[in-house]
């Protein structure tokens, strides 16, 4: 009989180990925490997916966009080169109407002068009393009326027919210099304001593509960088993972190395109190976080007692639980010992309810000398004061 209760130990011993795995300073056991971890890198990595695509999506209507202002500077380098035609062909208009003024000036002092050879010779006429001539003149409107009568004409002489012919002339080309003057300022007029119109159409397509690119290239940056910071998140997750997998597989390796020497003793069921001292803090949440444990303080160097019989299943530095020792009291049951100051026991040995397993102190995320005691069933923590 007591061979096959020590098989049935034996057999139970890999499930107490891995029940009396360490545990975070929150009170949740390590592989509870590594699957938290596991689940917030998921997040992150969804994260990342959302934001990769939305920079994508930003990324194309950027590229469409930089397209789009491809082919309107393509458009604008036509239009300035066009532009520069206007500008060209605008100076040749406005040297014409230079050259074209000069020569006004000159047909219009030509012109004086034949008028006032003309003037002379009528007064000429008038003076010879040529009862004729004098009475066309008389009869006329006024110098322009006068050179349009045919009668005027065919009793002037031949010389007074070329002075004539002169002023005429000169008055014509003065008229026709006069009309190219008004056709070349209107040109000019309409050049100069078909510049301006086609610069500022291209000038305001321009400003209109680049502001929504910038826009979108906003709003891409800014996406970036808190793809960079969920990055970094990620990371430092991931980093953390690894530590506590480590400190896990650590652990493990440890505990895999057990193999009870003898016959695991059983416990009685109803625990003593570890240690004497004051009753500090209870089990259940605190800060938003579950308080595994009660606390109960004492001096350090405190003996700390088993609650009860028992194989120790772990004795060794845990986290934020400093020295920290378990021992299992049947399949399900186990207890723990966190912040000591020293051990009393090690990992495999049998213990008695009662017996010293270390000493009260002030290991890991401790504010002075206390004892952390816990109770666990199937790994999670309950609370002790149902079992003491």
């Amino acid at each position: 009989m007591p061979r096959l209760r020590l098989l049935i130990v034996v057999a139970a011993m890999p499930l107490a180990l891995w029940l009396a795995l360490p545990v975070l300073s929150d009170g949740a056991p390590l592989s509870t925490k590594i699957e938290s971890k596991k689940r917030a890198i998921a997040e992150k990595k969804g994260r990342e997916r959302v934001l990769t695509s939305t920079i994508s999506a930003y990324t194309e209507r950027i590229d469409l966009l930089e397209g789009d202002i491809s082919v309107l500077q393509a458009r604008q380098t036509r239009i300035e080169a066009d532009l520069a035609n206007k500008r060209a062909e605008l100076a040749r208009v406005q040297d014409e109407l230079r050259r074209e003024r000069i020569r006004l000036v000159r047909l219009r002092a030509r012109l004086a002068e034949a008028r006032a050879a003309l003037s002379d010779r009528l007064v000429e006429l008038y003076k010879a009393d040529e009862p004729d001539v004098v009475t066309v003149i008389l009869e006329s409107d006024g110098f322009a009326d006068l050179l349009e009568r045919a009668e005027f004409m065919q009793r002037v002489s031949q010389q007074d027919a070329r002075i004539i012919d002169h002023v005429r002339a000169a008055k014509e080309e003065a008229v026709a210099t006069e009309r190219r003057l008004d056709a070349l300022e209107d040109r000019q007029r309409k050049v100069t304001a078909e510049v301006a119109q086609r610069a500022a159409d291209v000038a305001a397509i321009k400003d209109r593509l680049v502001g929504r690119q910038q826009e979108f290239q906003g709003v891409r940056d800014q996406k970036q960088q808190v793809l960079v910071s969920t990055r970094a998140d990620r990371r430092e997750l991931e980093g953390h993972l690894a530590a506590l997998e480590k400190e896990q597989a650590a652990v493990q390796a440890k505990l895999a190395g057990y193999a009870p020497a003898g016959p695991v003793r059983q416990g009685s069921g109803s625990m003593i109190w570890p240690i004497n001292g004051t009753f500090s803090s209870p089990f259940g949440m605190r800060w938003g976080r579950l308080h595994a444990g009660i606390d109960i303080s004492a001096p350090e160097g405190t003996p700390i007692r088993a609650a009860d019989s028992g194989r120790v299943v772990l004795a060794a530095w845990t986290g934020g639980y400093g020295n920290y020792t378990c021992v299992s009291h049947s399949g399900t049951l186990s207890t723990c010992y966190a912040h000591q100051s020293r051990y009393g026991t090690s990992a495999g040995a049998s213990v008695s309810k009662g017996q010293v397993i270390g000493f009260v102190g002030n290991t890991g995320h401790s504010f002075g000398a206390h004892l952390h005691f816990e109770v666990r069933i199937n790994g999670s923590p309950v609370d002790p004061m149902g079992y003491l």
